[in-house]
């Protein structure tokens, strides 16, 4: 049932939506259930078009589209493609200047990025869009395809924390765990916290299921087992049930994730950090992609492990 849009909308404010992918799709689809009139923008128009027919609104360009809202998300995939969405000929920037100029009195407009990226791209991003009265946001999102289209999502926000508290009842549409982390660019580092607990998590997931093959083990009834204790997690719980059926379907891209792990082993040379275990995680996903798995989801490490012991 499509809820009410316009003038009718919850309390007359205007969504934007940038990135109709795996996660930002089922999100942009739970503004729309929630009331809120949405205007949504993605390099291919055929990739929104369910979400057209259920009554958002197309625009041509980022930049059209942050005129028109009042509070804008934006989900791409890597730090390349947050750099055009803002920075490009037709990005976000470059809107807003237009729109300050054709309306010198701009109401305050507010930007999310829930992308995974650079944190000091979300620092360049709100440094750029602050002299004009826009409030900006980092808040990277952790749960996978499973979360993003249950709306039980885990974010991390950076941001200003009076504005914080403006865009916390928006954020409940899309999770259920949402913790301000600081000023901008700290959501990024939290997810990055998150990245890098999920690779050692993946890689001891995958073992203990060549383990239990190996040993002869009923593999359902071991689990049924391990996720009861100490071992218990979202990777076992939600993963590798979909190891055992061989669905390495995406919830979340290996090449997504191999971005991810880049960025926190760069930011943790820049803090003089040495982090071996996600070193040698990110170089098994990198044989994982040069195997033509770069766009399968991050439970196909198991595959990687197999074929690393001729199995």
């Amino acid at each position: 049932m499509i809820k009410k849009t316009g003038k009718d909308s919850i309390k007359g404010v205007k969504t934007g939506w940038i990135g109709t992918g795996v996660m930002g799709k089922p999100m942009a689809q739970h503004l729309i259930n929630s009331g809120y009139e949405l205007f949504v923008y993605s390099r291919t128009k055929e990739k929104a078009g369910e979400l057209i027919a259920q009554g958002a609104q197309w625009t041509g360009s980022p930049s059209e589209l942050v005129q028109k809202a009042d509070i804008t998300f934006t989900m791409v995939g890597y730090p390349a493609e947050v750099e055009e969405v803002y920075f490009g000929g037709t990005g976000i920037v470059n809107g807003i200047k237009e729109y300050k100029d054709q309306q010198p009195g701009l109401k305050k407009k507010i930007v999310v990025d829930m992308t995974t990226t650079r944190p000091s791209l979300a620092e360049k991003i709100s440094g750029s869009l602050s002299p004009y009265n826009v409030m900006f946001f980092d808040a990277p999102v952790s749960g996978g395809d499973i979360g993003a289209r249950n709306a039980t999502l885990s974010i991390m926000v950076g941001g200003d924390k009076e504005v914080y508290n403006e865009i916390y009842p928006l954020l409940e549409i899309f999770g259920k765990n949402i913790v301000y982390q600081g000023s901008a660019g700290k959501g990024q580092h939290a997810k990055m916290c998150n990245q890098i607990t999920i690779a050692g998590t993946m890689i001891g997931v995958c073992e203990a299921l060549l383990y239990g093959f190996k040993a002869g083990l009923d593999l359902e009834k071991m689990l049924e087992s391990i996720t009861k204790g100490a071992a218990g997690c979202w990777t076992l719980d939600n993963l590798a049930p979909r190891i055992l059926k061989n669905n390495f379907a995406p919830g979340f891209y290996v090449e997504h994730f191999v971005k991810d792990m880049e960025i926190a082993l760069d930011e943790a040379r820049r803090m003089d950090l040495s982090l071996p275990g996600l070193a040698l995680v990110h170089q098994l996903y990198l044989a994982l992609k040069a195997q033509g798995e770069a766009r399968s989801g991050t439970q196909a490490l198991y595959n990687a492990l197999k074929r690393l012991n001729n199995l």
